[in-house]
Order: C-alpha cells, then structure tokens, then sequence
C-alpha cells in the first residue's frame, strides 16, 4: 500500500472515530450505562460458556464399540472397581465424571483430573449420536469382544473405519485404543491376531470407498493402522477380572492434570 493510500484510509477512520464518538454523546448516561452493562455480561457469558465446553472436551473419554464388547462393564470398573455382571443393552449414553477408581485413594489429589467418560451403546439405533461426542473426546476407546470377535468382524471393521474417517477425528487428530477386551477367557483370540484382522478387512474397505472426504491407508498398499491421521494403539484388558491398566494408562496420557 503506497503512502497516498494509506493517507486516505487514516483519514476515513479518524472520521469515523468522530462520528462515533458523536453519536455516543448523544446517548443518555442512564442509557449508555445500561448498554454497557449489558455488553460486558454477555461478552463475560460467552467466555464462561467457551471455557466450560473447552473443559469439558479436554478431559471426555468415548467408549465405544458394538454390542455385547463390555464396554458397560470397563465404564464401571473405571469408576468404582465393581463388576457389572451380565451383558447390559442401554438405550441411551451411560457417562459419568469421575476421578479414576485406581486414582481416587492416592494422596496427591490436587494433580489429578477428574474424566468425564462417555460409554455409548452399540445399538445400532443410537450410533447417530455417536458424532457428538467425537467431536468433542479428547481420546477414543473402541472395544472388542475377544471371543466373539470373528462373526462380527465385518461390522466391527465398518464401525472402526466410520470412527477413522470421521472428519472430527481426522482433523484434531484424536488418539484411539483398540481395546481387546474379554482376554482372559480360554476362546479369546490374541490382540495380534485382532489387529491384523481388522486390518485386512480395512485394507478392502478403504479400496472400495469412494464417498468420504477422509480415507484411509496408501493407495495400493495393505492397510495398517500406523497409516492412520490419528495414533491408534492396542491394547488387552478384561472388565470381569479388572485387569485394565492399559485402559487406565490410555486415558492418563489423554486427559493431563
């Protein structure tokens, strides 16, 4: 911008000064007063309102999968160390904020965050609100049922894609643990075994997709999970017997104090 032109634009904002400053001594007090007033408390609610859902996003922790994984049951050993026994078909979200059970008796508390964890039912009618809480988890736990794991694997690799390619996934790069649950069963198969499955099958979907604006793997390669936008891991872990520590050591690397 030459010095004629940036002459003029001074000049064009100076008389707008003017006339604002005009148009502001034309304003009762009492009026001018209440307009102020009403100015700060929103600016000060919009700020309350950014920081809670700030805070809220850093610390939620998705658990998600098909039906039937354990999910309810990794949400209730996180939170108390109790056993849901059973299979548990919920029709809605089960969450909870809550510092770790395996925190909650240490003395540093004050260094310690409490989780908000998120545990969404498999159901095929409530997968809809799963991209609510995607776009807001600060780490993602998709679990599989070790014993069952073959004749779902198909819909588990569907259900893992959608989870990758999610744009909000892609685009804040949120961590993801493929959580190999139910491993101390006899029949369970083995987290390599899962994994290398699972990648096979997302080898062939993600060479069939041609619809979403994120996919995944390099084109005319195998899939694998080190591809991904996003760093996925895995991990064992058995709900019934409250072998979780991995699970544990996930969320502590996702949610700082």
């Amino acid at each position: 911008m030459d010095k004629e032109k940036l002459d003029e634009l001074k000049i064009q904002l100076q008389q707008l000064l003017n006339e604002a400053q005009e148009f502001v001594q034309q304003i009762p007090p009492a009026q001018l007063c209440t307009a102020v007033g009403v100015v700060l408390f929103t600016v000060f609610l919009f700020t309350v309102m950014y920081y809670l859902l700030k805070h809220r996003s850093a610390n939620t922790i998705l658990l998600t999968g098909l039906s039937g994984s354990g999910k309810t049951v990794l949400f209730y050993q996180l939170r108390d160390g109790s056993c849901h026994q059973g299979s548990v078909t919920s029709t809605k979200p089960n969450e909870g904020r809550f510092l770790l059970h395996s925190e909650a008796n240490k003395l540093q508390k004050g260094k310690m965050k409490h989780v908000h964890v998120v545990d969404v039912p498999g159901h095929s009618r409530l997968l809809a609100k799963l991209d609510e809480f995607l776009s807001r988890a600060a780490g993602i736990v998709f679990v599989v049922d070790s014993v069952e794991f073959l004749p779902h694997l198909r819909i588990a690799s569907e259900y893992l894609y959608d989870i990758l390619t999610n744009a909000s996934v892609v685009k804040r790069k949120t961590p993801l643990l493929l959580l190999c649950n139910k491993i101390d069963r006899v029949t369970a198969h083995s987290m390599d075994f899962i994994r290398r499955q699972l990648e096979k099958e997302m080898t062939v979907l993600s060479s069939a997709d041609t619809s979403d604006e994120h996919t995944l793997g390099v084109v005319g390669e195998a899939f694998a999970f080190s591809q991904c936008h996003n760093k996925v891991t895995t991990a064992e872990a058995s709900g019934l017997t409250g072998d979780i520590y991995h699970l544990e050591q996930f969320i502590s690397e996702c949610v700082k104090p």
